[in-house]
């Protein structure tokens, strides 16, 4: 299955651990949808709610579609996402717990056209816990220049 990625919030690895990823569709207006092929989409403030049984994504940022004929919708308006009964369920029992939240990782669109959003059910990471994470992607990088230059 080949997925074409408009976006992805790289600071998500960076400031938490992620527990567990969930794919979700989106419910866009059709500007959105043509200004996420262009890939005018931002996650990095990004994260989603459970409200009265449904999940809602608060602060992603869409362009506006600068070709539109008619008037744009608000970039940073609250978008409806689309999940199965049971995956909604398992996210209200575990959002209950304290520290944890969903945020969003990337957005891309599968074969057949749609919008799909992969969010993570997150917890926070401590500043030591980010810097040896640092260091061990240090690590690895000097050990594969020392690699390709042996060879």
């Amino acid at each position: 299955m080949s997925k074409k990625i408009v976006c992805k919030n790289k600071k998500a690895f960076h400031d938490y651990h992620i527990d567990q990823i969930f794919e979700a569709g989106m419910v866009l207006k059709g500007p959105e949808v043509k200004s996420l092929r262009a890939g005018k989409a931002n996650l990095r403030d990004g994260y989603a709610l459970i409200k009265n049984g449904e999940l809602f994504l608060y602060n992603v940022h869409i362009s506006p579609y600068s070709f539109a004929t008619h008037v744009s919708p608000d970039p940073l308006r609250v978008r409806k996402l689309l999940l199965h009964k049971g995956e909604l369920k398992k996210l209200i029992g575990k959002l209950h717990e304290k520290g944890i939240a969903l945020i969003p990782l990337r957005i891309y669109f599968i074969e057949n056209g749609k919008a799909k959003i992969e969010l993570g059910l997150a917890r926070g990471k401590k500043l030591y816990d980010k810097r040896a994470a640092l260091k061990e992607k240090q690590s690895h990088r000097d050990i594969d220049r020392d690699l390709r230059r042996q060879d």
